[in-house]
């Protein structure tokens, strides 16, 4: 297939040398916000979020044969599991959890590579994938309205305005701007709400003032920065999401198919882009990071700048990467007040929620069916509901066990 007629650089062509770095820095900041909020929730270092985010976008751009443009950010989907893994195990029970799904995909490339993938839309279709999608986001609910409420679990009207104020800045912004701010505003969002709340008291400024301007991102490697111990019950509470990422890996496929005017399931083909997706979340899970995913804004920015330059996102994940060594940034980042990720999370969850309606009903998921009524209905009040199984001293957490519940259900219920 040809490029678009539309299109002002095509995957392979290469901008000139300042129009290079001005494309990839509007990439950079365009999933800068959404990459580091994801370990400020999960109580990560950004700095090793941003590091692993570049190296994972590197690693994809290789494998795949520089034939996609592709960004890999931090994943929302895994915040569940591993904020309660943070509490109990500290990150070698995540690394292991991320690791565990960099595993598979790469056995589900393998077998794609075998037998093809028409199998993934039979063991994850719209009924599992669009209610976990909705859990993902809703079970997050609580977490952000206590951000946004309690200082040191006391009720502060401070905290409760900057949120408020940072949550319909979000939405304005979103509604509003146009061009390449239009791109960016869940960054400015939290940009205007610590801002805000720096006026009101709530920064310690002289902590990012002492802070070195550069050093090394806080780096979680095996049997170096701590022993291995088998954590099983932390991969079976991440690992089966990896399921649900799979679904949002094909449909950016899609996006980027019809974007671009090529058909990337067959060149390179979805076994190395699976590949590529699986050893960028091994990579991150190796290093100390969050496990990564394909990101729809730096899609969203290709659709309406009509560049789609791999170039152009090299050069973003190099400047990621450069960036990770700036510890007064990370600093910065850490100290943010919890009202204004509370604020942004209200959106950010609601958006991750919403997207499991829309699957459902792009779908056409009828509940008056039966079948269809009860896999939906054990999926999310197994999910949103906290229920867990123990297995040993860990708990499987409530999403694992949607996921895996509505897998199972869908193969055991008759179809009619």
């Amino acid at each position: 297939m040809n490029k678009n007629s539309d299109t002002i650089l095509d995957v392979n062509d290469k901008p000139g040398f300042w129009l290079w770095v001005g494309l990839s820095l509007q990439h950079m900041f365009s999933m800068f916000g959404s990459t580091v909020i994801v370990p400020l929730l999960v109580g990560l270092s950004p700095s090793i979020a941003l590091f692993t985010s570049g190296v994972g976008t590197l690693i994809h751009i290789l494998v795949t044969q520089k034939k996609i443009p592709a960004y890999m950010g931090s994943s929302f989907a895994f915040i569940v599991p591993m904020k309660y893994l943070m509490q109990v195990t500290g990150y070698p029970g995540i690394a292991q959890g991320v690791i565990a799904v960099g595993v598979i995909y790469l056995v589900v490339a393998l077998i794609v590579a075998m037998i093809g993938s028409e199998w993934i839309d039979k063991l994850l279709p719209a009924v599992v994938v669009g209610p976990v999608v909705i859990v993902i986001g809703l079970s997050l609910a609580s977490s952000a309205a206590n951000d946004a409420m309690l200082n040191n679990g006391n009720y502060d009207y401070k905290y409760v305005f900057v949120a408020l104020v940072t949550l319909l800045l979000a939405i304005f912004f979103n509604m509003y701007l146009k061009g390449f701010l239009g791109f960016m505003p869940i960054l400015l969002a939290i940009v205007c709400g610590y801002v805000l709340s720096i006026a009101m008291g709530l920064v310690n400024l002289s902590t990012i003032a002492n802070a070195p301007w550069f050093a090394m991102p806080k780096f979680e490697i095996p049997f170096v920065s701590y022993n291995v111990k088998f954590e099983w019950g932390a991969i079976i509470a991440i690992a089966p999401i990896a399921f649900v990422t799979i679904t949002e890996h094909l449909g950016h496929l899609m996006v980027l198919d019809e974007l671009t005017g090529r058909n990337y399931f067959k060149d390179p083909g979805l076994n190395r882009t699976l590949t590529g997706d699986g050893l960028a979340s091994m990579f991150a899970g190796l290093v100390g990071g969050p496990a990564v995913t394909s990101y729809g804004e730096n899609i969203g920015v290709m659709a309406i700048t009509k560049i789609h330059s791999v170039y152009v996102l090299i050069g973003a994940a190099v400047f990621a990467i450069l960036f990770s060594f700036v510890n007064k940034l990370n600093v910065l980042i850490m100290q943010m007040p919890l009202p204004v990720i509370g604020g942004i999370s209200f959106l950010l969850f609601g958006t991750i929620a919403s997207s499991g309606i829309k699957i459902m009903i792009e779908n056409q998921i009828d509940l008056a069916n039966k079948r269809n009524l009860m896999i939906v209905s054990t999926i999310l009040v197994i999910g949103v509901g906290g229920f867990m199984i123990k297995i040993g001293t860990l708990p499987l957490n409530g999403l694992a066990v949607s996921v895996i519940l509505g897998i199972l259900l869908n193969i055991v219920l008759p179809k009619n």
